[in-house]
């Protein structure tokens, strides 16, 4: 264990409302392709950009082709937590972390044994008709073809936020809530360059910062603690003491 994440431990060892912001490489680990990676989904030729085609206008005009994206790309269903999504359910457990707060959308920190987790971007495992909101499982949409449709006749849509909507307020407010008052914020696998999400740091006031990412992010320097390595190197490291 070097010396940053001796430092981690003793300041997770020090807290009890220690709140997780996590992104895309939370889930990288599991398998789950990401956006903007030298490997992600950006870098791959389409028709159009997954930027496009994740969009409202595109889901609305063309759901054909979103839906063929969708299920491709998105509905990664046999990907299993690794090792941050189950030390973070552990933290959970044992009283030390109040809440994970995620921009991904995949389920795996519930999947782990994490409850308190605010979902800023939704979530594939819930789906309803937009018509009368009757819900549908993602195995249903997984298995289907084209564009999925509710017995009355209303088109399903997932529960995730595209680009264009916004961020669901009661999910906003109670993350702002638990970064407000969290006594230690751990930032990992995120470049925090997607917004309005990124900006929810700024809500947290205490005094220890730890970003944890591959790369370097524009708020390192804000950072009391940063570490470059992959997230689930370093949460394994961590012990509930």
């Amino acid at each position: 264990m070097d010396e940053k994440v001796k430092t981690l431990q003793q300041w997770i060892d020090e807290s009890r409302a220690i709140v997780f912001f996590g992104g895309a490489g939370v889930s990288t680990e599991s398998g789950i392709p990401d956006f903007r990676s030298v490997d992600g989904l950006y870098n791959q030729k389409y028709a159009w950009s997954p930027e496009e085609i994740l969009s409202r206008t595109f889901f609305d005009a063309k759901p054909e082709e979103f839906y063929r994206f969708y299920r491709d790309k998105m509905l990664c269903l046999d990907a299993q937590p690794n090792a941050a999504h189950k030390k973070l359910a552990e933290l959970e457990a044992a009283g030390r972390l109040r809440s994970v707060v995620t921009q991904n959308i995949d389920g795996l920190h519930q999947k782990a044994g994490s409850r308190r987790v605010w979902e800023l971007h939704g979530s594939v495992h819930r789906n309803y008709c937009m018509r009368c909101h009757k819900p549908y499982a993602v195995e249903d949409i997984k298995a289907g073809q084209g564009v999925p449709k509710c017995v009355c006749g209303g088109t399903v849509k997932p529960d995730v936020v595209l680009y264009e909507e916004g961020l669901d307020s009661a999910t906003i407010e109670g993350a702002v809530s638990d970064l407000q008052s969290a006594d230690l914020l751990i930032i990992g696998g995120t470049s925090l360059a997607v917004y309005p999400a990124a900006g929810l740091i700024n809500y947290y006031r205490g005094s220890r910062l730890v970003l944890i990412n591959k790369s370097s992010t524009p708020c390192d320097s804000r950072a009391s603690l940063a570490i470059n390595l992959p997230i689930g190197q370093v949460l394994e490291q961590i012990e509930l003491r």
